[in-house]
């Protein structure tokens, strides 16, 4: 893993002693730092909270998306923030304990995943699902991994609307104990650890002030830099890792894209709503108007 962050200047990774090390020890060089999720401490260095996110969830982004690489145990004990660094504060990642390597379809997918997360492609959504073999449970994938339902008409990272959440709540009486149990028990192997780095994630995060919008993003545009990995006709290495983020940093542009123009729509469709029901009011009120001046007049 080491080696994936050799040139960030952000994390630092320390050395292992495995002559030192034993199936029960993990030994390793020791580092000065705080706990990532340490707020106080991270204000009183001058240290911006919601920075210290981003940069920690572009970390595990790379790891996962680009390296194929997991951290399955990121709590804050095992994440440190050091005042060394070059960009003002450095992330120290320990306890590789719990660490698994991706295999590389399984990396694909998960990037294409995210893709058709971020634009809720219901088609896409379903087959991706059909292949980690939980195809029965697709609509769910939204909910767990960005609060959105699958037909949502909310914009990204605002959550699930009073409708939505009322929809999902029939959703969710449906389900039997055994529909979780059969959820659970056909979710692949990485999944599984997926999950739960992807909640410790989300907590330090939510801690940290960060927004979901910016966990959602930055997952949007490595799962996108991902992806560009997977098909490269350069064959030299340097040509090779500038194709790769060109590629990659166009199918974000576009993603982004996608997502303002959607948002956009959102947006004045819930503007007209808003201006029809104000018109509604309007008249109602001028008709109630016309007939009090009506009455008065053939009062008098």
């Amino acid at each position: 893993m080491s080696n994936n962050f050799r040139n960030n200047k952000f994390v630092r990774i320390p050395r292992i002693f495995w002559d030192l090390t034993t199936n029960q020890v993990l030994t390793m060089q020791f580092c000065h730092g705080q706990k990532v999720d340490d707020v106080v401490f991270l204000k009183g260095m001058k240290i911006n909270p919601e920075k210290v996110a981003k940069k920690l969830l572009e970390v595990f982004a790379e790891m996962i998306f680009i390296h194929g690489f997991l951290h399955g145990d990121p709590h804050p004990g095992n994440i440190l923030v050091s005042i060394e660094g070059q960009g003002g504060f450095s992330l120290v990642l320990l306890d590789h304990g719990i660490c698994k390597k991706l295999d590389e379809e399984f990396r694909l997918e998960y990037c294409q995943l995210w893709k058709a997360l971020i634009l809720l492609d219901s088609r896409k959504i379903q087959h991706l699902a059909e292949r980690f073999g939980v195809g029965k449970y697709y609509r769910y994938l939204p909910i767990i991994f960005s609060g959105r339902t699958i037909d949502s008409k909310s914009g990204i990272g605002k959550g699930m609307l009073v409708e939505e959440q009322k929809k999902m709540k029939q959703h969710l009486k449906a389900l039997e104990m055994e529909d979780i149990s059969s959820f659970m028990e056909s979710l692949p192997s990485n999944f599984l650890i997926i999950l739960r780095t992807d909640e410790l994630l989300r907590s330090t995060v939510s801690k940290l002030g960060a927004s979901k919008w910016v966990r959602l993003l930055t997952y949007g545009k490595y799962a996108s830099l991902g992806l560009s990995l997977k098909s490269n006709p350069c064959s030299d290495l340097t040509s090779l890792a500038l194709y790769t983020r060109l590629i990659g940093n166009i199918e974000y542009i576009l993603l982004r894209l996608t997502i303002g123009v959607t948002n956009l729509v959102l947006w004045m469709e819930k503007l007209k709503r808003c201006l029809n029901k104000f018109y509604g009011k309007m008249s109602a009120a001028g008709k109630g108007m016309s007939t009090m001046f009506f009455n008065i007049y053939f009062k008098m």
